[in-house]
């Protein structure tokens, strides 16, 4: 177990001796109120908040955050109280603490799309209020994970890694603490697929030795070469992490011994012109490959991470990757926004964090009032996973983009209204069309019309949460009005049949009293819900008469949209699903999903044709008009198959077609289409359209043709 003089020693390097008190103070506190109390490792509960300290020190934060750490625990876990941490250790601790505190509730879960969304969304909320909440629950999730081994249940170690995973490596990385963010993911990897953890484990073993003797002599190579141009340097040498070779397998859909740049090296300098001394050498001692440069100091990653990245081909033919940078570099490499965040008197003083910490304020004023958690999801993964271009603007200035990013996105960035009136842009001096994908170096100029309207239709290119955001804002604002307009007319037919001012009694306290009845904040709420089918105007007039006739069906929206579609055809659902306990409705499944039993699904609501059932997970989905989404779900009788596209990976061999439709012909599936290609590279991809019973028939489908010889890998598509 870790000591406070260890966690004090390392502070003594760079606090002050009021740092040193408060820490002491926060160790005998939380030693007191955690007295008794056990880890399921069976050590004292006490060493948690102590290697979480020890973590927090190791990112050299302040004093304020160290003891923050000791008591993160305290006031969910023991009777400690907050006046207690008020009193005793002041107003910024207790504001910390109180919101480490309210992260520790997060449901676990991440299968869940509401559960996970709302989890981001504190997370991003607590970030945004203060951004030693956040390290210190990195920290805590990083003992957590060193220590996940004594949870007996595999279920809930992968539910923990897969939410891992999902949020705390991800923002590990975009807060640029790279080292937190590869020891999360190569945990979470060993317990969400240790099979192939253990597999990359043993291939990585059988060369180690071998590859250490290559990488202390290729380190001393370098230091010499280097040194001889009176460069004073530092140079080390190690293996990728398990996860990241994985990734890169995945990706590139390579074997484990067609991957060649399993080494990588560091070297570290005084100044930034020494580093791009450093790359001349080290380009005209060993031949550099030309896709694989990199320059993040002359254009740093939004997380201020900053370094020359290269890949040549070192000694032997074997490809190494080098990164270059200053030892300023190199601590900003490892403690991301830590390294540069500092608090005076509660203020941050270092430009750079505030930079920084700028792309959370924008996401959460981004999202603020996004209601759909699929929604929130997507805008969540577009700014946690950026793959920025740099572009110009007509004056010069240069704005940054996610890869993929259109004209549009462009507008956008510079002002809403400039974004909602785009009509055209000219990239280089040529007219492209607004979906165009821009590229680094780009000079954009845009064309706006004053009296044209942002288009649903760009929500289909769009890759910006501004620009995203903005136009659903527009769309909603321009529906709202239309429904507003529309329910008014109605509400005013349907009283005045019944001889009552409809406008008269909008002004009425019973009014006012109705509209809080039916869960709405404004009048305009109300009607507009009238407009959009939730309500009927007999519903609302029944406040104000008593004796009405009940009303025979609900005009809702479903009836609306759907019109005469599949009415009067009182039948079993045919094709396995129900829509909100209906059996009358046309019923088709999206194409570019195709879901199946077992599948978690949402319907969507299209006009005249019924409701079109997708994937939950479904990317056009999620790009949807929330407001027509409907609840559906799989009905208890089902037809016996459904259809479902699979992308089969391998190396090309004789009879391997055979084999694989041999398998899956034993495993009672119906191939209904095969469509197949071969690479240059001898590799074969072959598409199926397959019927399959339900999930756990086509799981174990593809359990089965993984094992197959010569097969990579194995993918349902949709």
């Amino acid at each position: 177990m870790i000591r406070i003089n260890d966690i004090l020693d390392k502070v003594s390097l760079y606090g002050n001796q009021d740092d040193m008190d408060l820490i002491d103070r926060a160790y005998i506190f939380s030693a007191q109120v955690h007295a008794g109390q056990v880890r399921l490792s069976g050590e004292p509960y006490l060493s948690h908040p102590l290697e979480v300290a020890n973590l927090l020190a190791h990112m050299k934060l302040d004093g304020v955050s160290i003891t923050a750490g000791l008591l993160h625990d305290v006031l969910e876990d023991t009777h400690a109280s907050e006046e207690q941490i008020l009193d005793i250790f002041g107003k910024e601790v207790l504001h910390i603490v109180a919101g480490v505190t309210k992260l520790s509730t997060l449901p676990v879960g991440g299968a869940k799309v509401a559960r996970k969304a709302e989890n981001f969304r504190k997370m991003f909320l607590a970030m945004n209020d203060d951004i030693r909440v956040i390290l210190i629950k990195l920290a805590d999730r990083l003992h957590n994970m060193r220590t996940l081994k004594f949870h007996k249940s595999l279920a809930k170690q992968q539910l923990i890694s897969q939410e891992t995973m999902d949020i705390y490596a991800p923002i590990a990385a975009r807060l640029g603490i790279y080292w937190i963010k590869t020891e999360l993911e190569n945990i979470a990897f060993y317990y969400l697929d240790r099979d192939e953890y253990e597999r990359i484990e043993r291939l990585v073993a059988t060369e180690r030795e071998q590859r250490e003797e290559y990488i202390e002599t290729v380190r001393d190579l370098i230091r010499q070469k280097i040194e001889a141009y009176d460069l004073a340097c530092e140079v080390s040498g190690r293996f990728k992490n398990y996860y990241s070779i994985y990734q890169k397998m995945q990706s590139q859909d390579l074997a484990f011994d067609e991957i060649y740049d399993l080494i990588a090296f560091r070297i570290i300098l005084d100044s930034v012109p020494h580093c791009y001394e450093a790359l001349g050498i080290i380009h005209s001692v060993w031949k550099p490959v030309d896709t694989k440069f990199k320059d993040y100091i002359g254009r740093p990653k939004p997380n201020m991470y900053q370094s020359l990245h290269t890949t040549v081909v070192g000694p032997g033919g074997e490809r190494m990757e080098v990164q270059i940078r200053t030892r300023e570099m190199d601590t900003v490499a490892n403690s991301g926004i830590a390294a540069h965040w500092s608090y005076k008197e509660g203020e941050r003083i270092d430009e750079n964090a505030t930079r920084t910490y700028a792309w959370i304020q924008d996401l959460v004023s981004n999202n603020e009032n996004i209601q759909d958690p699929k929604e929130f999801l997507e805008n969540v993964r577009i700014d946690l996973f950026p793959d920025e271009v740099y572009v110009f603007t007509p004056q010069g200035e240069v704005l940054e983009l996610p890869k993929g990013a259109t004209p549009v996105d462009f507008a956008y960035k510079i002002h809403t209204e400039v974004g909602h009136h785009c009509v055209g842009a000219k990239v280089n001096s040529r007219m492209v069309p607004l979906k165009y994908e821009l590229q680094t170096g780009d000079r954009v100029e845009l064309i706006t019309a004053k009296d044209r309207p942002p288009s649903k239709d760009w929500l289909g290119f769009v890759q910006t949460v501004k620009a995203r955001s903005k136009i659903r804002q527009w769309i909603k604002s321009e529906e709202k009005e239309r429904s507003v307009s529309l329910g008014r007319e109605m509400c005013d037919k349907v009283f005045r049949k019944y001889k009552l001012n409809f406008n008269a009694l909008c002004k009425s306290d019973e009014m006012r009293e109705t509209v809080a009845h039916f869960g709405f904040k404004t009048l305009d709420d109300l009607i507009a819900s009238v407009g959009y089918g939730k309500i009927t105007p007999l519903k609302i007039l029944r406040r104000f008469e008593n004796g009405l006739p009940e009303e025979e069906k609900p005009a809702g929206v479903l009836d609306k949209i759907l019109g005469r579609v599949g009415r009067g055809q009182r039948k079993k659902p045919k094709d396995g699903v129900t829509v909100q306990g209906m059996d009358d409705v046309l019923v088709k499944f999206g194409k570019c999903c195709q879901p199946v039993p077992g599948d978690s699904i949402v319907g969507y609501i299209t006009r005249g044709q019924g409701v079109t059932i997708h994937r939950t997970s479904c990317v056009h989905a999620l790009r949807m008009n929330p407001d027509r989404k409907i609840e559906v779900e799989w009905a208890d009788e089902l037809p016996s198959t459904y259809p479902v596209k699979v992308r089969l990976r391998s190396r090309d061999r004789v009879g391997l077609l055979a084999d694989v439709t041999a398998l899956i012909s034993k495993s009672e599936a119906n191939i209904i289409t095969a469509n197949t290609v071969t690479n240059e590279n001898q590799t074969v991809e072959t598409y199926f359209t397959m019927m399959v019973k339900d999930t756990d028939h086509l799981s174990r489908l593809l359990k089965a043709l993984r094992e197959v010889r010569s097969v990579v890998d194995v993918k349902r598509l949709g």
